[in-house]
């Protein structure tokens, strides 16, 4: 059989012709263009700002933390909570922080007089109030900050003085009050004040000494009394920006944040001073 006749044999095949009209090409062009832009939005990096905050703001600076990314497009803040102490000397050691919020002066003074924190951009954000807190349940002899000398409150939770302002607070009222020495075996150590708070709540300690603010976050606990006034040093929460930063301009817009009325209004409602 010849080429010919095999030609003659196989049948044609008739492919269906596509006609696309005008609109429709024009709708996948704009789709195509859409995919490659979202492509390249999520291959672009997004810019990363480190917030060390005391444990006490927690509430107050993750709010914060939401908003300041909903109004910047493409920045992620992590925020690290601790005692102040703590967090300054993870600063000290070379830990990647932009801002620095602390529970005390002290800590910040001492980032300052290292040039680890840029002074200019240093200002107090709030303060708060010292108080003394029972567990919820059951009857307490606890109704004074003097009340903590009694013979049947055995074990009172504060924060570790050397790193945790609430707990160096809270032992300078002792000694105003004349009863650091009378409590001081019975004194268990945390090692932040939500630390001290979860103490209280659990029941395993009678009394323990936080902020207002913590106390205001559980349902666990009633405050039994406010630090006598005078017995402690003000309580301020000063916020600056990390010397060494590799985003200093975005860090800077993050302070203003909450220094600015947003950041005001968050901390206010949160329970601390804001002038």
């Amino acid at each position: 059989m010849g080429a010919a006749t095999v030609r003659s044999v196989i049948p044609r095949l008739s492919l269906p012709r596509i006609r696309v009209s005008l609109p429709i090409l024009i709708l996948l062009a704009v789709a195509a263009a859409g995919c490659r832009d979202r492509a390249a939005k999520e291959e672009r990096p997004r810019a990363v700002l480190t917030v060390s905050a005391a444990a006490s703001l927690r509430e107050a600076m993750t709010e914060l933390e939401a908003s300041f990314e909903a109004a910047n497009a493409g920045v992620d803040v992590r925020t690290n909570f601790g005692a102040s102490g703590a967090l300054r000397q993870q600063i000290e050691q070379g830990a990647p922080v932009d801002v620095f919020v602390s529970a005390a002066e002290a800590p910040m003074d001492a980032l300052q007089k290292a040039g680890l924190i840029d002074p200019r951009t240093r200002r107090v954000a709030a303060g708060n109030e010292l108080v003394l807190v029972v567990p919820a349940a059951g009857a307490s002899p606890v109704r004074a900050f003097a009340d903590l000398a009694r013979p049947e409150v055995r074990r009172i939770a504060l924060g570790a003085p050397a790193s945790v302002p609430a707990g160096d607070y809270a032992e300078q009222v002792l000694r105003a009050l004349g009863i650091a020495e009378a409590v001081r075996a019975r004194i268990v150590y945390a090692q932040n004040v939500r630390q001290v708070l979860g103490y209280v709540e659990s029941g395993n300690v009678d009394a323990g000494v936080v902020y207002r603010t913590d106390a205001a976050v559980s349902r666990r606990v009633r405050v039994a009394a406010a630090a006598p006034p005078g017995t402690h040093r003000p309580i301020t929460y000063p916020v600056a920006v990390v010397a060494r930063t590799a985003e200093p301009e975005l860090a800077r817009a993050y302070a203003a944040h909450l220094l600015g009325p947003a950041g005001r209004e968050v901390l206010r409602r949160r329970g601390f001073r804001v002038e």
